[in-house]
Protein backbone atom coordinates (compact mmCIF):
# COMPACT_ATOMS: atom_id res chain seq x y z
CA UNK A 1 0.00 0.00 0.00
CA UNK A 2 1.08 3.32 -1.22
CA UNK A 3 1.52 5.67 1.96
CA UNK A 4 0.22 9.32 1.27
CA UNK A 5 2.87 12.02 2.18
CA UNK A 6 1.82 14.79 4.54
CA UNK A 7 0.31 17.47 3.73
CA UNK A 8 1.24 20.81 5.36
CA UNK A 9 0.54 24.41 5.47
CA UNK A 10 2.97 27.13 5.11
CA UNK A 11 2.35 30.50 5.90
CA UNK A 12 4.32 33.76 7.16
CA UNK A 13 3.95 37.52 7.82
CA UNK A 14 6.57 38.30 6.23
CA UNK A 15 4.30 38.31 2.56
CA UNK A 16 4.45 35.49 0.20
CA UNK A 17 7.70 36.49 -1.79
CA UNK A 18 10.08 37.11 1.51
CA UNK A 19 13.26 34.70 1.95
CA UNK A 20 12.17 33.05 5.19
CA UNK A 21 8.90 31.43 3.42
CA UNK A 22 10.73 30.00 0.29
CA UNK A 23 13.85 28.70 2.25
CA UNK A 24 11.38 26.89 4.29
CA UNK A 25 8.93 25.85 1.83
CA UNK A 26 12.05 24.31 0.17
CA UNK A 27 13.39 22.13 3.12
CA UNK A 28 9.86 21.12 4.36
CA UNK A 29 9.23 19.21 0.33
CA UNK A 30 11.39 16.45 1.55
CA UNK A 31 8.58 15.95 4.66
CA UNK A 32 5.66 16.53 2.58
CA UNK A 33 3.50 17.75 0.10
CA UNK A 34 3.60 21.71 0.65
CA UNK A 35 1.34 24.62 0.09
CA UNK A 36 1.86 28.13 0.25
CA UNK A 37 -0.37 30.78 1.90
CA UNK A 38 0.57 34.10 2.51
CA UNK A 39 -0.34 37.40 2.67
CA UNK A 40 0.22 39.53 -0.65
CA UNK A 41 2.17 42.13 1.61
CA UNK A 42 4.20 41.67 5.02
CA UNK A 43 2.18 41.84 7.96
CA UNK A 44 4.41 41.81 10.94
CA UNK A 45 3.10 42.58 14.36
CA UNK A 46 -0.49 42.17 12.86
CA UNK A 47 -1.17 40.52 16.09
CA UNK A 48 -4.04 37.61 16.45
CA UNK A 49 -6.06 39.76 13.61
CA UNK A 50 -8.93 37.92 11.32
CA UNK A 51 -10.55 39.65 8.88
CA UNK A 52 -14.58 39.72 9.10
CA UNK A 53 -15.77 43.16 7.25
CA UNK A 54 -14.43 42.94 4.00
CA UNK A 55 -14.24 39.21 1.47
CA UNK A 56 -10.64 37.87 1.78
CA UNK A 57 -8.64 37.22 -1.53
CA UNK A 58 -6.33 34.27 -2.35
CA UNK A 59 -4.98 34.61 -6.09
CA UNK A 60 -2.65 31.92 -7.03
CA UNK A 61 0.70 33.36 -7.69
CA UNK A 62 3.79 32.00 -9.16
CA UNK A 63 6.54 31.75 -6.67
CA UNK A 64 10.23 33.24 -7.32
CA UNK A 65 11.57 30.18 -6.99
CA UNK A 66 8.97 27.44 -8.29
CA UNK A 67 5.95 26.58 -8.15
CA UNK A 68 2.67 28.42 -7.02
CA UNK A 69 0.99 29.54 -4.18
CA UNK A 70 -1.83 31.68 -2.87
CA UNK A 71 -1.61 35.04 -2.00
CA UNK A 72 -4.02 36.54 -0.03
CA UNK A 73 -5.70 39.99 0.89
CA UNK A 74 -5.58 38.79 4.66
CA UNK A 75 -4.05 38.27 7.85
CA UNK A 76 -1.70 35.32 8.62
CA UNK A 77 -4.46 33.92 10.65
CA UNK A 78 -6.54 34.33 7.53
CA UNK A 79 -3.82 32.50 5.28
CA UNK A 80 -4.60 29.68 7.58
CA UNK A 81 -8.20 29.48 8.10
CA UNK A 82 -8.16 29.59 4.22
CA UNK A 83 -5.90 27.24 3.65
CA UNK A 84 -7.46 24.77 6.19
CA UNK A 85 -10.93 24.81 5.36
CA UNK A 86 -11.23 26.12 1.60
CA UNK A 87 -7.75 25.35 -0.28
CA UNK A 88 -6.81 22.34 1.17
CA UNK A 89 -8.39 18.69 1.22
CA UNK A 90 -6.54 17.78 4.08
CA UNK A 91 -3.79 19.74 6.47
CA UNK A 92 -1.55 17.06 8.80
CA UNK A 93 0.66 20.12 9.80
CA UNK A 94 0.43 24.53 9.72
CA UNK A 95 4.35 25.99 9.72
CA UNK A 96 4.29 29.73 10.11
CA UNK A 97 7.66 31.17 9.00
CA UNK A 98 10.78 31.30 8.84
CA UNK A 99 10.30 34.81 10.38
CA UNK A 100 12.79 37.62 9.99
CA UNK A 101 14.07 38.63 13.35
CA UNK A 102 12.80 36.99 16.66
CA UNK A 103 9.65 36.47 18.09
CA UNK A 104 10.73 36.03 22.16
CA UNK A 105 9.06 37.04 25.35
CA UNK A 106 5.74 39.60 24.80
CA UNK A 107 6.17 39.76 20.81
CA UNK A 108 4.42 36.46 21.10
CA UNK A 109 0.79 38.60 21.96
CA UNK A 110 2.14 41.07 18.71
CA UNK A 111 3.89 38.47 16.19
CA UNK A 112 1.44 37.12 13.25
CA UNK A 113 4.20 34.46 12.77
CA UNK A 114 2.99 32.98 16.13
CA UNK A 115 -0.59 34.24 16.12
CA UNK A 116 -0.58 32.03 12.61
CA UNK A 117 0.57 28.93 14.13
CA UNK A 118 -2.09 29.49 17.35
CA UNK A 119 -4.85 29.49 14.57
CA UNK A 120 -3.74 26.88 13.58
CA UNK A 121 -3.90 24.96 16.61
CA UNK A 122 -7.19 26.14 17.26
CA UNK A 123 -8.42 24.77 13.94
CA UNK A 124 -7.21 21.71 15.14
CA UNK A 125 -3.95 20.75 13.48
CA UNK A 126 -0.70 20.40 15.28
CA UNK A 127 1.37 23.84 14.62
CA UNK A 128 5.09 25.62 14.82
CA UNK A 129 6.05 28.63 14.55
CA UNK A 130 9.31 29.37 13.41
CA UNK A 131 11.79 32.56 13.66
CA UNK A 132 15.53 33.23 13.36
CA UNK A 133 16.57 35.60 16.18
CA UNK A 134 18.09 38.47 14.17
CA UNK A 135 17.13 40.85 11.19
CA UNK A 136 21.16 41.58 9.70
CA UNK A 137 22.41 38.64 7.21
CA UNK A 138 20.24 36.43 8.18
CA UNK A 139 21.23 32.23 7.82
CA UNK A 140 17.58 30.61 6.88
CA UNK A 141 19.16 27.87 5.95
CA UNK A 142 19.93 26.28 9.67
CA UNK A 143 16.52 27.28 10.79
CA UNK A 144 15.05 25.56 7.85
CA UNK A 145 17.12 22.57 8.33
CA UNK A 146 16.04 22.31 11.84
CA UNK A 147 12.14 22.79 10.65
CA UNK A 148 12.63 19.57 8.41
CA UNK A 149 13.48 17.82 11.91
CA UNK A 150 11.23 19.28 14.00
CA UNK A 151 8.35 18.87 11.60
CA UNK A 152 9.19 15.10 11.63
CA UNK A 153 8.83 14.61 15.28
CA UNK A 154 6.00 16.60 15.55
CA UNK A 155 4.41 14.50 12.64
CA UNK A 156 5.56 11.31 14.63
CA UNK A 157 4.20 12.54 18.22
CA UNK A 158 1.69 14.92 17.55
CA UNK A 159 1.41 17.82 19.93
CA UNK A 160 -1.69 18.12 22.53
CA UNK A 161 -4.76 19.91 21.06
CA UNK A 162 -4.25 23.64 22.41
CA UNK A 163 -0.18 23.56 22.48
CA UNK A 164 1.71 25.08 19.68
CA UNK A 165 5.52 25.20 18.97
CA UNK A 166 7.30 28.69 19.47
CA UNK A 167 10.69 27.94 17.74
CA UNK A 168 13.14 30.89 17.90
CA UNK A 169 16.97 29.92 16.18
CA UNK A 170 20.16 31.87 16.46
CA UNK A 171 21.54 33.22 13.67
CA UNK A 172 23.85 31.13 13.35
CA UNK A 173 25.84 28.48 10.41
CA UNK A 174 24.41 24.97 11.69
CA UNK A 175 28.04 23.91 12.79
CA UNK A 176 28.32 26.81 15.41
CA UNK A 177 24.66 26.03 17.15
CA UNK A 178 25.35 25.15 20.86
CA UNK A 179 22.02 22.44 20.98
CA UNK A 180 18.18 22.56 22.04
CA UNK A 181 16.43 23.68 24.51
CA UNK A 182 12.95 23.42 25.74
CA UNK A 183 12.23 26.43 27.16
CA UNK A 184 9.57 29.25 28.88
CA UNK A 185 8.61 32.40 27.99
CA UNK A 186 10.93 34.90 28.70
CA UNK A 187 10.57 39.20 29.54
CA UNK A 188 10.51 41.28 26.28
CA UNK A 189 9.22 44.71 26.96
CA UNK A 190 9.02 47.92 24.47
CA UNK A 191 9.11 51.70 25.14
CA UNK A 192 6.03 52.74 23.43
CA UNK A 193 7.23 55.84 21.00
CA UNK A 194 4.88 57.79 19.23
CA UNK A 195 6.23 60.66 16.12
CA UNK A 196 4.09 63.16 14.97
CA UNK A 197 4.39 64.07 11.60
CA UNK A 198 2.61 66.51 9.14
CA UNK A 199 1.63 65.63 5.55
CA UNK A 200 2.24 68.32 2.93
CA UNK A 201 -1.31 69.35 3.61
CA UNK A 202 -0.76 70.59 7.13
CA UNK A 203 -2.70 66.99 8.63
CA UNK A 204 -1.40 65.22 11.07
CA UNK A 205 -0.12 61.85 11.17
CA UNK A 206 1.59 59.66 13.41
CA UNK A 207 4.66 56.76 13.21
CA UNK A 208 4.52 54.07 15.75
CA UNK A 209 7.61 52.35 17.37
CA UNK A 210 9.49 51.65 20.00
CA UNK A 211 12.77 50.29 21.90
CA UNK A 212 13.50 47.36 24.06
CA UNK A 213 12.88 48.70 27.75
CA UNK A 214 13.43 44.79 29.52
CA UNK A 215 14.95 41.91 28.40
CA UNK A 216 14.76 39.48 30.90
CA UNK A 217 16.67 36.45 29.70
CA UNK A 218 16.54 34.40 33.06
CA UNK A 219 17.78 30.97 33.00
CA UNK A 220 15.42 28.58 31.24
CA UNK A 221 14.06 31.24 29.05
CA UNK A 222 13.26 31.58 25.45
CA UNK A 223 15.89 34.56 25.45
CA UNK A 224 18.64 32.86 27.40
CA UNK A 225 18.51 29.88 25.10
CA UNK A 226 19.19 32.00 22.28
CA UNK A 227 21.89 34.39 23.90
CA UNK A 228 23.85 30.59 24.44
CA UNK A 229 23.49 29.77 20.64
CA UNK A 230 20.58 27.37 21.39
CA UNK A 231 17.58 26.69 19.81
CA UNK A 232 15.06 27.66 21.84
CA UNK A 233 11.43 25.37 21.66
CA UNK A 234 8.50 26.77 23.89
CA UNK A 235 5.45 25.09 24.30
CA UNK A 236 2.61 27.80 24.37
CA UNK A 237 -0.88 27.23 25.60
CA UNK A 238 -4.00 28.81 24.11
CA UNK A 239 -5.40 29.03 28.13
CA UNK A 240 -4.44 32.35 29.38
CA UNK A 241 -6.39 31.85 32.84
CA UNK A 242 -4.17 32.81 35.45
CA UNK A 243 -4.77 30.05 37.69
CA UNK A 244 -2.96 31.40 40.74
CA UNK A 245 -4.53 34.37 41.12
CA UNK A 246 -7.98 32.55 40.57
CA UNK A 247 -7.70 31.53 43.51
CA UNK A 248 -6.87 34.93 45.48
CA UNK A 249 -9.85 36.49 43.49
CA UNK A 250 -12.08 34.11 45.03
CA UNK A 251 -11.12 35.06 48.75
CA UNK A 252 -12.27 39.21 47.57
CA UNK A 253 -15.48 37.97 49.02
CA UNK A 254 -18.34 37.83 46.20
Amino acid sequence: MTQTRPQILVTNDDGIFAEGISALREALAAVGEVTVVAPERPRSASGHAITLHKPLRADRVRLPWGGHGYATNGTPSDCVVLGVTALMSRCDLVVSGINLGPNLGEDLTYSGTVSAAMEGTICGKPSIAISIADYESPHFATAAHFAVTLARQVLQHGLPSDILLNVNVPNLPEAELQGVAITRQGKRRYEERVERRDDPRGRPYYWLGGEIIEDSAGEGSDGDAVMSGKISITPVHLDLTAYAFAEELRTWGW
